[in-house]
């Protein structure tokens, strides 16, 4: 063969491993989505609660520029990894009208903003807490038996991947915020409660039926512009404490991941950590193609978030793909693609 189209021929043979194609051939079957405003695709809009984002300039890289009650400028992690499993580009929210059971058949998502672990955390918004969202889960597999019949039913819930998002919320808005839970356990204790909410809510969630699931992992939570601004003492620079108890809350996820692991029966358990990747894209914005980290592109991006993130601020970004934050407490649709990415890559790729 000569030397030049055994070369193109390599070319080609690297560019068919690398194709993102090769990733739809997963045996996935839907993304199915429990979790806070890191994944709420507008379930928030159909409760009342202040917790929404259903209007411009939320949306306006969306598809059509809509406004869907997702706290970004676009898509949100779970909608990137969707589409890299092959399924469609965006995961819709249970609660919304627009769609049923034949959209839901291959991905959904029953997260609320401003919900937690803990059932204390969705009572300072009024939002759905995590037990809910399990309760709509059942209300969910009845519908798609009715739908697909019970054997198709039942295997597109075993082959499903079910990811879960939440923990800020129950840090930042509710132990270190309202006077409740602190009264009650010092911050190791409250962790330590916490993880147990999680295992079981897993376990619960295994006994459904589920057996590929993501358990998220905390952000690094001191260096959103919400956290930076309250940090007046420390120059505005990321609270490190936050982000230690982020770091120390993610090893006990980690811990409770290989825990699962052996106790349940078929269970792919895998912990899926934004921490780093996050972390390093604030410390080193260039490599990723940011220029502003510590203010968020809507409003001033110093405090705005919901409602006080809105159309009419004169000092809302014109390019949000520079900045790594949208709100004071949201990543921009570019950061959560960065995010998503990186964990399909080293965390969910083992269900390819």
């Amino acid at each position: 063969m000569p030397y030049m189209a055994f070369l193109c021929l390599l070319l080609l043979v690297s560019l068919l491993l690398s194709s993102p194609r090769t990733i739809t051939e997963a045996k996935v079957s839907a993304v199915i989505v429990f979790g806070d405003s890191s994944v709420d695709a507008g379930n928030n809009n159909f409760i009342p609660t202040i917790a929404r984002s259903n209007f411009l300039p939320y949306g306006r890289d969306f598809v059509g520029g809509k406004a869907t009650g997702r706290f970004s400028n676009g898509r949100i992690p779970t909608d990137f990894i969707s589409e890299a499993f092959g399924l469609k580009p965006t995961v819709p929210a249970y609660l919304d009208p627009a769609y049923n059971i034949s959209d839901f058949a291959s991905g959904v998502t029953f997260a609320s903003a401003g919900t937690g672990y803990d059932n204390a955390t969705s009572d300072v918004l009024s939002v759905i807490p995590l037990w809910k969202q399990l309760e709509y889960y059942k209300e969910y597999q009845a519908k798609l038996i009715a739908y697909q019949g019970s054997a198709t039913a039942n295997e597109t819930m075993k082959e499903a991947l079910y990811v879960m998002s939440l923990g800020t919320n129950d840090f930042l808005e509710n132990y270190y915020t309202m006077p409740g839970r602190s009264s009650q356990y010092n911050i190791q204790q409250y962790q330590d409660f916490l993880i147990g909410i999680a295992g079981g809510f897993i376990e619960k969630l295994h006994g459904l039926g589920a057996r590929k699931i993501s358990l998220g992992g905390l952000p690094p939570m001191g260096c959103l512009p919400l956290e930076r601004t309250r940090n007046v003492f420390g120059s505005n620079d990321c609270m490190e404490s936050y982000n230690n108890l982020a770091v120390d809350f993610n090893k006990k996820l980690e811990a409770l991941t290989v825990k699962l692991n052996k106790d349940l029966p078929d269970i792919e358990l895998v912990f899926s950590n934004p921490y780093y990747v996050l972390l390093q894209a604030i410390k080193k914005p260039s490599l990723y193609g940011f220029d502003v980290t510590s203010t968020a592109c809507c409003a001033t991006g110093i405090f705005e978030m919901g409602y006080a993130c809105n159309r009419n601020s004169l000092f809302t970004c014109t390019d949000a793909n520079k900045y790594i934050f949208w709100d004071s407490f949201h990543p921009t649709q570019k950061t959560n693609q960065i995010v998503s990415g990186y964990v399909v890559k080293n965390v969910l790729s083992q269900f390819l």
